[in-house]
């Protein structure tokens, strides 16, 4: 039953979509963040579940949440709720007046939608849901098509599609005030971008990952396996500058063959900028570099607001560094031969994150954000897996299924101190900070036991554009 309301105590419910679950409540912490803002999460809160209620939030920062989010569908301005009508109708009645008046007046416009997740109901239910609550004081007229306030009452029935009750498990009615940016993964959706890869993200979690950031506005975004941009692409949609390396040079420059069906080589015009240039965010673009990154080529005293990145893994790209087992030679003194291109050599994932960790702890601003992708092998997963750093801090930990057995992990990090010359030596000693080694099998587990037509259903789980 809702408690004595009062302008200064309003509650917000957010109606958030029922996918991603593990991302959803860390992109809301760190969109409140940006506002100053801590998650107080009300009564009967449930991860899980699609319907959450906010307290010590202003309207302006429920606009602001939902400005960015792709999580959430829609928020209100809760006006009253309960596990049944009856509960309901009380809860209602109990609102203050003073807060409904401004939508009820007699020369206002209004509509009433009804909504239900996890159960159809047919047209005339709707009506007579509509019907029955006749006992609020809505003076104005119904306009169904441009109401100026537009009301809701949600009916939730479960998680279950299998058992689903004939009598809503919790019902809520509220002010719509916004919807979240949904439209975006269809917007920025791969398959109609201009360049493309092999490993290319997936729209929805390219902008999970900027929201996980809080990259804002003309913030300074790096990443160091930038593949075709797809994570520059989010955070420039968000206002930030943004650049980045990879040691693949055709990728990088958009030449040789294409990842296109029926397209056998890249256009001139296949790149990281045209990409950008295709949604209108050019001029947030920097530039993309051919680097190693485990030989950083960055100044001390640069540094970033945010470092969001999807290290290779070895499945569809190879993890390699410039470098060589081999016995160096010297050229002799007269060669004057082509200039020389390095040879490569394999470059474990423990290593890549070890460098990652590392690279962050000495570019970040302090506050600033790493964001990467860290594949696991599920069924010897613990926590303690995770890298860690003596700068960094762990915000957040959230688990995509890729197949039975394997998964990876969306790892958000803040930089809250500036590296000293002791970190280093706390690095090498506390075993806590050593890198996983288990992680650089990664590749051979997740083909164990995989015939051909599993490895191609996980391989498309893995963010692979599907043209």
């Amino acid at each position: 039953m809702a408690a004595t309301y009062g302008r200064s105590c309003l509650q917000y419910l957010i109606h958030l979509a029922q996918d991603n679950l593990d991302f959803r409540l860390p992109e809301i912490k760190s969109l409140l963040a940006l506002r100053g803002k801590q998650f107080r999460p009300c009564e009967n809160y449930k991860e899980k579940t699609p319907f959450w209620v906010l307290g010590e939030l202003c309207e302006e920062d429920v606009h602001g949440i939902m400005a960015r989010s792709v999580c959430a569908k829609s928020a209100f301005e809760l006006w009253g709720h309960g596990k049944t009508h009856c509960e309901l109708k009380t809860s209602l009645l109990k609102y203050p007046p003073e807060n409904m008046s401004p939508y009820t007046q007699k020369d206002s416009t209004y509509r009433i939608n009804v909504y239900t997740f996890n159960k159809t109901l047919e047209f005339k239910d709707r009506i007579e849901r509509i019907d029955a609550l006749e006992y609020l004081a809505f003076e104005g007229t119904v306009n169904l098509k441009t109401p100026q306030h537009t009301f809701c009452l949600l009916e939730d029935y479960g998680t279950d599609p299998n058992n689903i009750p004939d009598q809503p498990l919790y019902v809520y009615f509220g002010r719509w005030i916004a919807d979240g940016q949904r439209e975006l993964i269809r917007s920025y959706s791969v398959k109609n971008r201009h360049f493309i890869g092999n490993t290319s993200m997936e729209a929805c979690l390219s902008f999970i990952m900027a929201n996980h950031a809080g990259v804002k506005k003309n913030d300074l975004v790096f990443d160091p396996f930038v593949g075709t941009g797809d994570l520059l692409i989010a955070c420039s949609h968000f206002g930030a500058y943004v650049c980045g390396t990879d040691i693949d040079y055709n990728t990088i420059h958009g030449k040789g063959r294409s990842s296109r069906t029926n397209q056998k080589w890249r256009g001139p015009d296949e790149n990281i900028r045209a990409n950008l240039r295709q949604y209108g965010k050019e001029q947030t673009y920097v530039d993309v570099m051919v680097s190693d990154a485990s030989k950083p080529i960055w100044r001390l005293g640069l540094h970033f607001d945010a470092i969001i990145t999807d290290p290779p893994y070895g499945i569809r790209e190879s993890t390699r560094r410039t470098g060589s087992h081999k016995d160096v030679t010297k050229p002799p003194e007269d060669y004057f031969g082509e200039s020389h291109v390095p040879v490569s050599m394999a470059y474990h994932l423990s290593d890549i994150f070890a460098d990652l960790l590392t690279f962050a702890a000495h570019h970040l601003v302090l506050g600033g954000r790493l964001v990467y992708w860290l594949p696991v092998h599920s069924p010897e997963y613990r926590d303690e897996m995770v890298p860690l750093h003596p700068c960094l801090k762990m915000i957040s930990n959230s688990e995509q299924t890729l197949s039975s057995h394997t998964s990876r992990r969306l790892i958000t990090m803040e930089k809250f101190k500036e590296p000293e010359e002791s970190d280093a030596l706390v690095d090498m000693s506390d075993p806590c900070y050593s890198p996983y080694q288990g992680h650089n099998a990664f590749r051979e587990k997740y083909f164990s036991g995989v015939n051909k037509r599993g490895m191609k259903e996980e391989e498309d789980k893995m963010n692979i554009n599907g043209e």
